[in-house]
């Protein structure tokens, strides 16, 4: 058995169950509806409501920093509850938050628009990713979360290009773009009603899991990455950049769907990966690689660039999004396991809001600052990941004390 705890590669896999399909389903439509907004996010909010670039920052950091205490609380109530009706609930939250950026006319309502998505985003994800866990075992985990990450991201290719063509058939207006997103934002938050949820593992003692459930090597592997979150800021602000250098909202849209077709493409596949090879050494890999697109971001000066660095980051998201979920999941007893995704989450998003102020603080004009220091601190975090998690890679089957 591997360091994951996987069972030797069988010729035929089995059958992911089909809660999975149903919530990589719902995932895609979800997706699809954000990623029609997300790459002209910054040209709407700079260029259309005429607010800075550090108000960027500020609307992606602290929307995420405001889900980052509903991702621990909902963590924590998938732990000792029902976990469809929280991420039902999580889904329309994001429906409503983009029906209120389609009406908004200044940036501050725009960060009330991105803080009640984010919310549901928060509110939606720990449960969502525990009963992921549930229906898997260390064999097959970071295939099925490889497999959600995949079916996730497709909606990200599918949105940028459906928000692409209706903006080319208004005339090059981006609200016409939110209108349509309505559409398969609310049609999520139905097909939820597909799930069918199974009785799961409860916390052991009274109420629900805690701290204290989670053992040693997951707090050593969460400090670590807890760093990265620090200087990982907002995509947006990559979109923000490729702007800057020169891309239209057509080139910017196309860099960012061949960003998310190589992200969809190689998300199965590493996950597949992590179930045969210890995951800390897919996730140093997709930090490597992190690092070389941020100080290309940093360092370049042509647009042509773009076209590269941005499928590259698609490798860095595909080694570490869904692998660093099973990973996280392996490492929490199975009563705790909501609560250690929720903690996760919750230290990502503590991250983002810090990584998406002093980004958009020290912007400058240029972007380069931001970029340099984030590549230059992530290519000295990738070996005191792999040295320091050694013996944090084995599955917790046990129950919380």
């Amino acid at each position: 058995m591997s360091e994951t705890g996987a069972a030797p590669a069988r010729e035929r896999l089995p059958r992911l169950s089909r809660n999975v399909y149903v919530v990589s389903a719902v995932s895609f439509l979800q997706d699809t509806a954000s990623e029609i907004l997300y790459p002209v996010l910054p040209a709407f909010v700079v260029g259309v409501l005429g607010a800075p670039p550090a108000a960027l920052g500020v609307i992606e950091g602290l929307a995420d920093g405001v889900a980052s205490g509903v991702k621990l609380g909902a963590g924590r109530l998938a732990d000792r509850s029902r976990r469809r009706p929280l991420i039902a609930s999580g889904y329309t939250l994001s429906a409503i938050g983009k029906l209120l950026l389609l009406l908004a006319v200044t940036w501050p309502l725009v960060l009330v628009a991105r803080c009640t998505d984010r919310v549901g985003k928060g509110l939606r994800g720990p449960p969502r990713d525990a009963l992921i866990t549930d229906e898997t075992t260390p064999a097959d985990r970071g295939r099925a979360f490889g497999f959600h990450r995949a079916a996730d991201t497709a909606g990200a290719v599918v949105g940028p290009l459906l928000g692409l063509a209706v903006y080319e058939a208004v005339g090059r207006e981006l609200r016409p773009m939110f209108a349509v997103a309505l559409v398969p934002a609310f049609g999520s938050a139905a097909l939820v009603l597909a799930i069918r949820e199974h009785p799961h593992q409860r916390p052991a003692h009274h109420g629900a899991a805690a701290a204290r459930d989670l053992p040693a090597p997951f707090w050593r592997v969460l400090g670590l990455l807890g760093l990265f979150a620090l200087v990982n800021f907002p995509d947006t602000m990559l979109l923000l950049r490729a702007g800057d250098l020169g891309l239209g909202v057509p080139g910017v849209v196309g860099a960012y769907v061949l960003y998310n077709l190589v992200y969809a493409g190689l998300s199965y596949p590493a996950g597949r990966l992590s179930d045969r090879v210890p995951r800390p050494r897919l996730v140093a890999a997709g930090l490597a690689v992190f690092s070389l697109v941020y100080l290309g971001f940093g360092l370049t000066t042509s647009p042509a660039w773009v076209w590269a660095l941005l499928p590259a980051y698609g490798v860095y998201t595909a080694l570490t999004d869904g692998v660093g979920r099973a990973w996280i999941a392996d490492l929490a007893p199975p009563g705790a396991r909501g609560t250690a995704l929720g903690v996760h989450a919750a230290v990502n998003g503590v991250g983002l809001v810090v990584a998406g102020l002093w980004a958009g603080l020290t912007w400058n004009g240029t972007g380069h600052v931001p970029f340099l220091v984030s590549g230059v601190a992530v290519a000295v975090l990738v070996p005191v990941l792999l040295f320091g998690t050694r013996g944090a890679t084995r599955p917790v089957e046990i129950e919380p004390a």
